[in-house]
């Protein structure tokens, strides 16, 4: 299986479907998107994640989800339209381009001038613009992440910021796939990511797939492949950045950075713009998103592994410090420190 091979979200033939990846590596099966529950649910328990497929996810389920309205006026439409994104909106709070997408589509309808009929294919339309715009966004952040690694290098990740987390070739695993087409040799360690370990499933999984040189690691070996050398850089994704910087990743982010400044290994995080929150001030203002702690105690085992009863916490992400990223990968470039400066330069310039 090439990277090309890997959609997580397509729609074809009229149907939405979506790779779901909580059966993954296991069983590669897709599922039909029909109603707005689907779509809540599959965002909900992980069937798609990842923030840039989270939304276009969200995308085309705005339109599947209103397409058999029986609206006869966009007066009437627009409302049903909108109860049906408040209600997705709601499904994960920390990645910001489920809300993002869900209001490009409604700011589209919002100013729409026609009937009901085109207004549903010009949200189907605008579906595929957000899929496309992806696709083109993840493989310019490849581009400018290849700048950044030299032939034969170790690279360390965390999560999975993969193709199966976007529309194609995914945000810091692209410079990866790009980098394998030219004979880089990359040697890339995978860090398990509990408790959901998309490490181990999705991102071993996909890697291995393509013929990528993969090492699969516990969360907590981290420390011993960079103290061995094995590591030259780390690249991660990030579900929300915030304006000075700070960057909200998959739990256990923010602990590999701050092992990576400890033995000067640099730390790349890849963001695409739309997930640069520019209303979130810092990272304490991000929303982290608790999940249920049987993930911790049952969700892998055959029997329970805790004592019965036991507390638990499961923030499923953590926020890393701006002082810690070395640098910001984005499909408009490479940003670096004074963060607060020059992501606000980047959007100047973005606009323009």
């Amino acid at each position: 299986m090439k990277v090309s091979e890997v959609v997580p979200v397509k729609f074809v033939g009229g149907k939405m479907l979506i790779l779901d990846q909580s059966k993954l590596p296991g069983e590669e099966k897709y599922l039909e998107m029909e109603t707005k529950e689907d779509i809540y649910v599959a965002i909900k328990k992980l069937k798609v994640r990842g923030a840039p497929a989270i939304g276009v996810a969200a995308a085309y389920g705005l339109y599947v989800s209103t397409r058999h309205s029986h609206a006869k006026t966009l007066k009437e439409f627009r409302p049903e339209v909108k109860e049906v994104a408040d209600y997705i909106v709601k499904a994960r709070p920390t990645a910001v381009n489920l809300s993002w997408a869900l209001s490009r589509m409604m700011d589209r309808l919002d100013t729409f001038n026609g009937d009901v009929s085109d207004a549903k294919q010009m949200l189907l339309s605008e579906a595929d613009k957000i899929r496309v715009e992806d696709e083109n966004s993840c493989h310019k952040m490849g581009e400018y992440g290849l700048t950044l690694l030299k032939p034969g290098m170790g690279i360390l990740t965390h999560c999975n910021a993969g193709t199966l987390a976007t529309a194609k070739y995914g945000t810091s695993l692209a410079p990866i796939y790009l980098g394998t087409e030219k004979n880089y040799d990359f040697k890339v360690f995978a860090d398990e990511t509990r408790p959901l370990l998309q490490g181990a499933r999705l991102t071993a999984w996909e890697l291995t797939k393509a013929g990528v040189d993969v090492t699969l690691i516990c969360d907590n070996m981290a420390s011993i492949v960079m103290k061995n050398g094995w590591i030259d850089a780390v690249v991660v994704g990030c579900d929300r950045m915030a304006a000075n910087g700070d960057g909200a990743n998959k739990i256990g982010t923010s602990a590999v950075a701050i092992l990576a400044k400890e033995y000067g290994i640099p730390f790349y995080m890849f963001v695409p713009t739309s997930t640069i929150d520019y209303d979130t001030k810092t990272g304490d203002d991000i929303q982290i998103e608790l999940r249920d702690g049987k993930e911790i105690s049952e969700m892998w085992y055959k029997q329970p592994m805790a004592p019965q009863g036991v507390k638990t916490y499961n923030p499923s992400f953590d926020v890393t410090p701006a002082r810690y990223i070395t640098a910001v990968i984005t499909e408009n470039g490479i940003v670096r420190a004074p963060y607060e400066e020059n992501l606000l330069k980047l959007k100047e310039r973005t606009v323009k």
